[in-house]
């Protein structure tokens, strides 16, 4: 809209173009000069260097001098971002220009949007800002600014001008307003009045401009506002959740924040000072201790290319998908899934059904409940062992039961931190004992092999050979699985070797003995059961048998104690499978059958692995314990503190669990413990997402929650529309509004009924594509969401048919795989729509979608026409699913031009 403009006014707008374009100029010219000139590094300064200190120093001068040229290069695209005048408590004006990279220190009029400094771009006229120092200042005016060479000269492109008496306006060039300027002398004589009033109504338009998208991805916002300021600079030691409904720039806070707590040189002093001191204490390059976590692969392409802008390196090691990382760990790390070598417990089974409805939806309960148990299950062994030393008729043996037994009897059975610092003194008499039993034992089975082995040189190979033809029962249970942990190497069937025939020949003799010394049956269907059968009377006789045995049930209670945090972590997987069984038969959590032994579920996993985590943080959380981890006792909790990070960010919190969100939690470093997530509860697209903010505080329970509620992505229709979707559906008002002066009026959305045909859908498609592309005069970024990932190929066909004559391309994207390029129509199965945003969004088969995901699909429903800025068109096969048919006066047909 076009505004009248007073003489002060233009020669504001003046001035201020013509001020800002100086800038521009001399800010590319110094960091030119910058760049050309020699990298100094830390060897040239430091000529002398402290042969202690030297190397650090010198890196430290590299990385200030890289930085340094990085912030050039950024510059020479970015000059800056806004320009503010201010009024300082002495009541001087002073120009200021923020900039998103660090400037150069010799321009004292310049400041990093990340310093203090740079939250004047964000306040409003007239707020004030005091910065650390006391020193304070009023906003007077501001310009925000979107730098852009074109033909070797500079403009800003609708650039946002606002002063106590104008604006805000939009001024769609200020090179523009310039070049009107060239020979010209304002006055009052009415021929320059209208001249001026002729190139002010081209190019100063009232209020604020809505970009249009043109590009898939995540919109750039180089300046925050007010309250998203204040949220990314937040101490780095905080625990955030911001929530927010969909275009209110929660992840650009997110990006914000991380990009501001990596530029040491502009921290506050006590986040310096916190974080050079646990990078130093842990060895670690604070710049590259953080992760991201992001729901699908297809957002985290997009976060990349957003820190990219804000020039933080974003590798896969940085950002990654939760499901990425579980497998990872569980797999790799704590062997609670089999990995390709044999080694580990479970099978992971995406879809397995193993569990029971009210896990999914009570997962906090669920975890408790492992958690729990497994801890009083460890130390119930822990006790039985201890008794079975007690009650020894060896002196020495009973003795040092009895210490253990009352070290367990008066400490607390739900915390496991004292007993293991209560246990660590008593490691080298239990060690002793063990091996003195050990030779014993160890020389009478040895004994028995060489007299085999010399009646039958081809004992080892036969036995190989027999073994490698066994069929094991599926279960994981081996008979004495538990009894004969730590006493040999973990055998796999498919290693052949002599070495390997010789450890399964011990172990089965030392099962045989066991079982024999203890009156028990050693299990048939198990491999120590089927070699001892196989080797018949070429074991230990009767008598040996029992000595054995006997010395072997000493050792294995004994072993339970010389590294108790060892086998605590690493026995979780049986723990967990003897609790699944156990509640299986008490119709608790689990399915009481439809999947094997071995079947894991992905949200199983996550309580392994979190109930892994608490309990290693527990003790690392003692300082006495955290300083001792390079000792052989404690060293295990070394494989979860090497996965801490100073910062741990989640984007589309909601979409995780509550069990999974703790897991990332879980990983932020003790002393820092950096967390901070974004979400939208109404965003949830999973039926195990985080439902409340009851399910975040029971990580934190003083997590800071911040609501943001200003959208700056849909029209007003379409914000009537999301609003309409929540009060159907949930029966609340969604919180959310659109900024002042700007214009947000777009187009009702547009609905298709009764089309199952996909040439009668693409028609349509194709029909509202080309209205939108009258009305913008050229194709936006443009999403069509289908229902299942076979729908995507057959609609992109149809649809890229239909528009073939006006050579607008479709390109079908699946599995979310970004493909095509940007003025291309893409086609996505809707299940990877989380976190993008478009000018035009369309879903086809509605309907259908509403039966295939009937417990998400108002959420499908919301999160896709959310996407949509302005444009969104709904197809059904039939017609509106009965649960939103009162949305039907709020549709059109088609569109016409607005």
């Amino acid at each position: 809209m076009a505004i009248e403009l007073r003489q002060e006014d233009r020669e504001y707008i003046e001035v201020t173009a013509s001020e800002a374009l100086g800038q521009f100029k001399d800010v590319v010219s110094l960091a030119k000069n910058e760049l050309n000139t020699r990298r100094i590094s830390g060897a040239d300064v430091l000529a002398n260097p402290n042969p202690m200190t030297g190397s650090a120093a010198i890196q430290n001068v590299d990385r200030i001098s890289l930085t340094n040229r990085e912030d050039y290069s950024r510059l020479l695209k970015e000059p800056a971002i806004a320009r503010v005048v201010v009024q300082d408590e002495n009541e001087l004006k002073k120009v200021y220009y923020i900039c998103r990279a660090c400037p150069p220190t010799r321009l004292n009029n310049m400041a990093s949007y990340r310093a203090p400094m740079g939250r004047l771009a964000s306040l409003p006229i007239g707020e004030e800002l005091t910065l650390p120092g006391g020193k304070s200042f009023v906003v007077l005016e501001i310009a925000k600014l979107h730098p852009i060479e074109v033909d070797v000269a500079w403009d800003s492109r609708d650039s946002i001008l606002e002063t106590e008496s104008l604006g805000p306006i939009t001024v769609e060039s200020l090179r523009a307003v310039l070049s009107q300027l060239t020979g010209e002398v304002l006055t009052e004589d009415s021929v320059a009045m209208l001249l001026a009033e002729e190139r002010d109504r081209g190019n100063i338009i009232e209020g604020l401009r809505r970009s249009v998208i043109t590009k898939m991805g995540l919109r750039d916002q180089p300046i925050l506002d007010q309250y998203q300021d204040n949220i990314f600079r937040m101490p780095i030691n905080s625990q955030v959740l911001i929530l927010g409904p969909p275009g209110t720039g929660k992840t650009t806070t997110l990006i914000r924040r991380l990009g501001q707590k990596m530029d040491l040189e502009i921290l506050q002093d006590d986040e310096r000072q916190l974080i050079e001191a646990t990078s130093s204490e842990n060895g670690i390059n604070h710049a590259e201790s953080w992760l991201m976590f992001t729901p699908t692969i297809l957002l985290q392409q997009y976060l990349k290319e957003a820190f990219a802008r804000e020039g933080v390196p974003a590798s896969d090691l940085r950002i990654m998908t939760w499901e990425n990382l579980r497998l990872e760990l569980a797999r790799d790390t704590f062997g609670i899934l089999r990995n390709a070598l044999g080694r580990g417990t479970f099978v992971f089974k995406k879809n397995a059904s193993s569990l029971l409805n009210k896990a999914i939806k009570q997962p906090r309960e669920w975890f408790s409940d492992f958690d729990d148990w497994q801890r009083k299950a460890f130390i119930r062994e822990l006790k039985q062992s201890s008794q079975v030393l007690s009650k020894n008729p060896a002196p020495d043996v009973a003795e040092i039961g009895q210490r253990l037994t009352h070290i367990l009897d008066r400490n607390d059975s739900n915390s496991l931190v004292s007993i293991f610092i209560e246990l660590a003194a008593e490691t080298e008499g239990i060690r002793s004992l063990v091996n003195n039993q050990k030779k014993l034992t160890d020389s009478k089975i040895n004994a028995s092999l060489n007299l085999q082995y010399n009646r039958n040189k081809d004992l080892l190979k036969d036995l190989s050979t027999f073994v490698a033809g066994l069929q094991l029962s599926q279960d994981i249970d081996d008979d004495d699985a538990d009894e004969t942990e730590g006493e040999e190497e973990e055998v796999p069937a498919q290693r052949l070797s002599a070495a390997a025939a010789v450890s399964l020949y011990k172990q089965a003799v030392s099962a045989q003995s066991r079982s024999f010394a203890s009156k028990r049956t050693l299990a048939k269907d198990s491999r120590n059961g089927k070699i001892a059968e196989w080797l018949g009377d070429r074991t230990l006789n009767e008598s040996d048998k029992a000595e054995v045995g006997a010395s072997l049930i000493i050792q294995t209670a004994a072993r339970r104690f010389i590294r108790p945090v060892k086998r605590y972590i690493d026995n979780f997987p049986r723990r967990y499978r003897a609790f699944r069984r156990q509640r299986q038969e008490e119709d608790a959590w689990y399915a009481k059958d439809g999947f094997a032994p071995t079947d894991i579920h992905p949200l199983e996993v996550d309580i392994i692995l979190l109930s892994i985590f608490r309990g290693a943080k527990a003790l690392i959380n003692i300082p006495n314990i955290s300083s001792r981890m390079d000792e052989t006792f404690w060293s295990p909790l070394k494989q979860v503190a090497e996965l801490f990070k100073n910062q741990v960010f989640v984007d589309e919190a909601t979409d995780f669990s509550p069990v999974q969100l703790a897991c990332m939690a879980e990983l932020a470093r003790p002393r820092i413990l950096s967390f901070f997530a974004c979400g939208d509860f109404n965003q949830r697209l999973t039926i195990w997402g985080s439902r409340s903010a009851e399910d975040i505080k029971w990580i934190f329970p003083k997590i800071e929650i911040r609501e943001i509620t200003v959208t700056y992505r849909q029209s007003r229709q379409l914000i009537d529309f999301a609003r309409a979707i929540i009060r159907v559906v949930d029966g609340t008002n969604l919180n959310v509004s659109l900024p002042e002066h700007m214009d947000n009026e777009g187009v009702a959305p547009a609905l298709l009924q009764s089309a199952s045909d996909i040439h009668q859908i693409a028609g349509w498609l194709a029909a509202r594509i080309r209205d939108i592309v009258r009305f913008v005069e050229k194709l936006p970024s443009t999403a069509v969401f289908v229902n299942s990932e076979d729908d995507v190929s057959p609609i992109a066909e149809d649809l890229g048919s239909a528009l073939e004559e006006y050579n607008i391309q479709v390109v079908a994207c699946p599995k979310g795989e970004v493909r095509g390029r940007d003025n291309d129509v893409r086609v996505f199965d809707v299940q990877h729509i989380k976190g993008l945003e478009f000018e035009a969004v369309f879903f086809v088969a509605i309907d259908k979608l509403a039966d295939l995901q009937p417990e998400l699909f108002e959420k499908y429903l919301y999160v896709g026409a959310t996407r949509a800025a302005v444009y969104l068109g709904i197809t059904c096969n039939e017609s509106l699913p009965a649960s939103i048919s009162s949305l039907l006066p709020m549709f059109t047909q088609d569109w016409e031009p607005h």
